[in-house]
């Protein structure tokens, strides 16, 4: 019965971080689309902006969620900054490659898109890759594998001489 209720966890969080990796896509799909659409039609614009600001600031809370869960977990996992924003060693490969492909797209989206037009509100995509590194940050605070924090040895005592 508990290999029942352990691997029904463990389905559970699968899905989680699965359902962080379908999002960082979505957001990262409608960026493009939008940003793509503003570049040819200044009147996007009205759609871009909103959907650049609101990235962001997704972006911005998950980012601290991140931060504030790691460092939860630091307590007990040697928890890193690269295996918990980068993915590097802490999560299968197949998803940190689609997290950190996800995270490429929007620099390089952003940065086309203000470079084609630099002085509108297309250049807003710029903060979007904030979007991207949260997300990446949340994956890897919610579901990396670290490893576990050793338990640190007791008070040496000193000798006495004499």
């Amino acid at each position: 019965m508990e290999d029942e209720t352990e691997s029904g966890d463990d389905g559970r969080a699968a899905e989680a971080a699965d359902k962080l990796v379908r999002a960082t896509w979505g957001g990262t799909v409608v960026f493009v689309l939008t940003a793509g659409v503003a570049v040819l039609v200044e009147a996007a614009l009205i759609v871009s902006v909103p959907v650049a600001l609101l990235l962001f600031a997704i972006g911005v809370v998950t980012f601290a969620m991140a931060f504030l869960r790691s460092a939860g977990r630091s307590r007990s996992e040697l928890v890193t900054v690269p295996g918990t924003y980068f993915l590097v060693g802490s999560a299968p490969a197949g998803v940190a490659r689609s997290m950190r492909l996800a995270l490429a797209v929007q620099v390089i989206v952003a940065l086309a898109t203000a470079a084609i037009r630099p002085f509108s509100g297309v250049a807003f995509g710029i903060l979007v890759p904030m979007f991207g590194l949260g997300m990446i940050g949340l994956w890897g605070a919610r579901h990396g594998r670290f490893e576990p924090r050793p338990v640190p040895a007791g008070p040496k005592r000193s000798r006495e001489s004499g």
